[in-house]
This record gives C-alpha cells, structure tokens and sequence, in this order.
C-alpha cells in the first residue's frame, strides 16, 4: 500500500472527491494550514487523519510534511485538494508497491480542466511532476511551483492526477496567483545572476529542464506577450477552444504580474541604497 499526502486550506468543496479517489490506501493524511470551514471535519469523517501546520511557503511547508509526518508505508502519493487519482495511476502505483524498485521517485503526468475541458495543449500537457516517492529521499527547492529534488533514481508512472485547479472560481484563481507571482519574483530575483548551463536544455531530468527555461524566459524580451503567442499558437491552444484562449491569455497575465513586481523591488532595492 501506499500512504497518501493531501495539501488542504478551505477545500470543503474538494476535499471529499480527493478523498474518493485513493481511499483504496490505508493510510489519508490531510495536511491542512488551519482551514476554517469545515474541510477537516469532512476529511476526519471520510477516513483521513488530520496534520496542522501554518503555510509559510511551498519549499518549506513541504520539506516539513516529509521530514515530520509519520507515515505508514515507505512510499507516499502526494496531490492537492483539487486533484484526484484515476484509475489507471492507482493501479501502477499499487503494482509498484509489490515489487522491489530500484526507484527513489516517480513522476506522474497531470490534465487540467477549465469550463470543463482539458487544456490539453494550452497548459503544456504532458507535464510530469515527482508524486509519488519515498519521503526520507526528497527535498523541495523554491518558494513557489516546487521544484522536486530527488536523491537517488526517479522513474515514469502510468496514469493521470486530474486536476480542477478552478474549482473555487476565476476570482480565487486571480488571488491565488497574486500571491504566486509574489514568491515567483522573489525567485526570479535571487536566481537573475544565475548562469544559463545550455546543455541542461537537453537533460533527462524534466526538473533541471524547467529550472534552465525559466532562466532563460526571464531574460527574453516582451516575455508576457511571448508566453501567450508561445500557448495560444506555437503550442495550439487555440484548439482548445474559448477555454484555451481564456488560459492562455490569463498566463500571460500572470506572467505580467511576476515582471512587474520583479521591476518594484529591484527599483525598491535601489532607492535603499542610496
């Protein structure tokens, strides 16, 4: 079996369908940073257990969730409130659990849905993520969209996370990303002076790929503009229909929000300065 990690804050609306979709293990975690509706009580009645912890960011609230959370079995699916397991990464993730492997990680691929369509290719489909691993072997870098680092072997999972990351509506996704964009600059900022390796463009590993894109998008001029030619066009999103463009152009926003804050305090920086 394996033991499952759920990331809650306020997910009352999501919580029970996460649940649903692994209660095939043992062992449900809710790790929740102080929910005030009644998400925790949802969760305790379906079964999970309940961790607290206040978030601070990403990277941190992470690391902590697997060095301090005691789980049952060696291996943990991790996925956020609004995602949900199918069927098919179930049962390679159970097979993987009956088996010696000489694995420490593995990645697992994600569709995301908005007015309930798959943005199949305005939102980089397919994107692996590291979600299912032992957590003696991982640590998380970045203050925001967690960068997974994995000591020892990762390998690939059959199966999807489906994810519904507009669940709470278009506003809660404007807000969220604020505070997003928020962390991002301040990423982008400590790694502005970072140089470009051009070889990791070509790496095996998926995470040190998007780590040398995002410091080489930084640098790009008119790059909001271009993250939405870049989906809309070049990746087809305009096949994904009203949805696609609606994305894309919301990317592209947000992409804008990072820029802007990026120039704030760097201005800000400077005027302390002198």
């Amino acid at each position: 079996m394996l033991s499952i990690l759920i990331l809650t804050k306020n997910e009352s609306i999501n919580i029970a369908n996460a649940i649903d979709s692994v209660k095939w293990s043992d062992d449900i975690v809710v790790y929740d940073s102080h929910s005030t509706d009644d998400t925790c009580e949802i969760a305790e009645r379906l079964g999970a257990r309940i961790v607290a912890r206040e978030f601070d960011n990403w990277s941190s609230h992470q690391n902590w969730a697997v060095r301090n959370i005691v789980f049952k079995h060696p291996w943990v699916l991790y996925i956020d409130a609004d995602e949900f397991c199918d069927s098919e990464l179930k049962n390679a993730a159970l097979k993987l659990c009956c088996q010696e492997s000489p694995f420490d990680a593995f990645r697992v691929k994600r569709k995301d849905f908005f007015m309930g369509r798959w943005l199949r290719r305005s939102q980089l489909y397919p994107t692996w993520l590291v979600r299912v691993f032992r957590p003696t072997k991982i640590t998380y870098e970045r203050l925001v969209n967690p960068v997974a680092v994995v000591r020892g072997l990762t390998g690939n999972l059959e199966g999807h996370i489906i994810h519904h990351p507009f669940s709470h509506g278009v506003s809660h996704w404007f807000e969220r990303h604020n505070k997003y964009s928020t962390f991002e600059a301040k990423d982008l900022l400590a790694e502005a002076t970072f140089r470009i390796r051009w070889r990791n463009l070509v790496s095996r590993d998926a995470n040190v790929r998007r780590k040398t894109l995002k410091l080489l998008a930084y640098r790009l001029p008119a790059r909001p503009t271009m993250m939405f030619l870049y989906l809309f066009f070049f990746r087809l999103g305009f096949l994904d229909g009203i949805p696609g463009f609606y994305y894309s152009r919301m990317r592209s926003m947000y992409e804008l929000m990072i820029d802007v804050k990026v120039r704030e305090k760097s201005f800000q920086s400077k005027q302390s300065i002198r």
